[in-house]
């Protein structure tokens, strides 16, 4: 709370020197580059880098990517605000405008994207890059691929192997995404496509839900008793 006021008093107190608007945006843009790089190096230290330097470096390459992810979001979603405004007796040309908005931010963040995945290659190996991925989407590929396999212990290798292309795909998208919500969204989607996958080849996704959910509650009363 002491902060929070104290950042209002020295905005305040820029006027004259600097726009207070000005002031206040590097302050949240510091703030900002605080937050990510802490949140940085907590996917960082897993990796177990012994070069002390080279784990900052890629700490560094990490927390800009977030920024360089903000930015781009930022743009668009004030983008697509003006244009809502602007258009608001004319839905369809602020439909049109907003998905012309969107497709530019898609093309921004996929070149973005290209040159992140190229600079880690340059400091990590593929194992590595790996879980700097797993990292930045909360670790939900390995967590649901494995939860798949429990479920269904019958799976082909090559079902298997459908089921982890779709959340490594799920997973290239929500590293790009702008919020947690969002994230998980996109491997929510992609699960649907991995249920209908599975259900198109027979296998009956409700039933084996609720079997695995009571071997799992088999198995917690099974270890309570013991």
């Amino acid at each position: 709370m002491f902060k929070s006021v104290l950042k209002t008093v020295v905005c305040l107190l820029a006027v004259g020197v600097v726009s207070v608007s000005t002031v206040c945006a590097q302050d949240k843009a510091a703030e900002y580059r605080q937050v990510v790089t802490g949140r940085a190096a907590k996917i960082v230290t897993p990796l177990g880098l012994a070069d002390s330097s080279r784990a900052i470096k890629v700490r560094d390459i990490i927390a800009q990517q977030y920024i360089d992810l903000n930015t781009i979001h930022d743009a668009r979603n004030a983008a697509v605000k003006q244009v809502k405004e602007a258009n608001k007796d004319n839905k369809e040309k602020a439909e049109q405008e907003v998905k012309k908005l969107q497709e530019d931010a898609d093309m921004k963040l996929s070149k973005l994207h290209k040159q992140y995945l190229s600079k880690l290659s340059k400091q990590l190996n593929a194992q590595q890059v790996e879980q700097v991925k797993n990292g930045m989407t909360y670790g939900v590929l390995p967590i649901t691929y494995k939860g798949y396999q429990e479920m269904l212990p019958s799976l082909t290798a090559e079902q298997k192997k459908q089921i982890l292309e779709y959340l490594t795909e799920a997973r290239e998208h929500a590293m790009d995404a702008e919020s947690s919500e969002k994230k998980h969204a996109w491997f929510g989607k992609y699960k649907g496509r991995i249920n209908n996958y599975l259900s198109a080849a027979g296998i009956d996704m409700n039933k084996a839900s609720k079997e695995w959910q009571a071997r799992i509650k088999a198995a917690k009363e099974n270890h309570a008793n013991n």
